[in-house]
């Protein structure tokens, strides 16, 4: 019938705006909160910032996102997810302009982590957006895309962040993700629209929590959090190893991190096909903690021998080591139900950003001068654990 083809061709159209401008959301926060390693030599010049407390402001967003992840998620979970994104981005982005105003070490990591607490809001939300307006046979490949949104904003900002900090100073180069994140409020304040709910039945029981009495949702939480490091490892020190100890410059080693964070989005884009084609989030993701711990010993083996193959471990870990996040959000979302979802979302992304935050102090007070090699090694363990933690069903 013509009315209810249009109706589904309309419904079609609307899910992936809905995706596009929660995708975009997500890139605008990720530049902010992952985007700062590649400032790191410009902070360090002009504040006079030893490399722990660089790694200090680095961990700044991942620690306001610590805070309020599980909020966020529960707030998503009863208010709905667009007004969830929209206050919680369009206060991220007046956080980030007064990380471009405010003078000195503390105020900065005051700043960048309240930047990172209000810019939760998208995390959990954007998450529940592809559960709701997605099927189980498209929602790989939606998570993947929108898992790209990290991987993207981390290319964005390390495109522009070098160069601008180069000309204006690296504080004032905030005032450009500051933009973007307001853009991006405002984009889906006109543009997103909550996916349909069943209705609530009057007296009907709560949902169960999925963690009462199962474990499948603490090991997929787990396993996800030992693969963070891999991906933090290479976020964090592939500027800073190249401009430190391959002596390249500062926009040069961005640009980089531009064309390796392309490729990572298009991994997890990958993997999430991959997933739908086999019906399972999680066997793919084992597989991919292998691969991510045969990448950090070549890593390791690289730095160790001076080689220039490090350009390339560093490429190889970009687009493997975060290739399984989205698998794991959406293993998080489907396991835990559309009632349980944004909570579920929010615990996996808290367990995910203590991960995080601890992997850049943590690898910098074992590098030290140069023990670079000895660091990405240690990396290596992580994943090999995730291989058997990893709760695939039958194995």
């Amino acid at each position: 019938m013509p009315g209810v083809a249009s109706r589904d061709v309309e419904e079609t159209r609307r899910r992936w705006v809905v995706l596009a401008v929660g995708t975009f959301a997500q890139a605008a926060t990720s530049a902010a909160a992952f985007g700062i390693p590649t400032i790191v030599p410009a902070l360090q010049d002009e504040d006079g910032l030893s490399l722990v407390r660089a790694s200090v402001v680095v961990s700044a967003p991942s620690i306001g996102l610590l805070a309020t992840l599980i909020l966020w998620g529960a707030a998503a979970d009863r208010f709905g997810e667009r007004v969830v994104i929209v206050s919680g981005v369009g206060l991220s982005s007046l956080f980030l302009a007064a990380a471009a105003m405010v003078p000195g070490f503390a105020p900065l990591v005051v700043c960048l982590a309240l930047a990172g607490a209000a810019g939760a809001s998208v995390n959990a939300a954007s998450g529940r957006l592809v559960l709701g307006w997605f099927s189980a046979q498209q929602r790989g490949l939606a998570m993947g895309i929108r898992q790209t949104a990290q991987p993207l904003g981390v290319a964005v900002a390390g495109l522009a962040l070098p160069p601008l900090a180069a000309e204006f100073g690296p504080h004032e180069s905030f005032w450009f993700v500051a933009g973007l994140s307001a853009a991006a409020a405002v984009a889906v304040l006109v543009l997103a629209s909550d996916p349909p709910r069943p209705p609530r039945v009057a007296g009907a029981a709560k949902p169960r929590s999925p963690y009462r009495g199962s474990i499948v949702l603490p090991r997929l939480h787990a396993a996800s959090a030992m693969l963070v490091f891999p991906q933090f490892a290479v976020a964090s020190f592939t500027v800073v190893y190249l401009v430190s100890q391959r002596h390249w410059d500062a926009t040069a080693a961005g640009r980089v991190v531009f064309a390796f964070s392309l490729a990572g989005a298009l991994g997890r884009i990958g993997s999430g096909v991959w997933s739908d084609r086999v019906s399972s989030r999680l066997r793919p993701m084992r597989q991919l903690a292998v691969l991510s711990a045969a990448t950090m010993l070549l890593t390791a083996l690289a730095m160790w021998t001076h080689s220039w193959l490090v350009v390339a471990a560093f490429a190889l870990g970009s687009v493997i080591t975060v290739a399984d996040n989205g698998l794991a959000y959406t293993a998080t979302a489907e396991i835990a139900g559309p009632a349980w979802a944004g909570r579920a979302i929010g615990t996996q992304n808290t367990v995910q950003n203590v991960a995080s935050l601890t992997t850049a102090p943590a690898l910098a007070a074992i590098i030290g001068d140069s023990r670079y090699a000895l660091a990405f090694a240690l990396v290596a363990v992580l994943p090999m654990i995730a291989v058997f933690v990893t709760p695939v069903p039958g194995a």
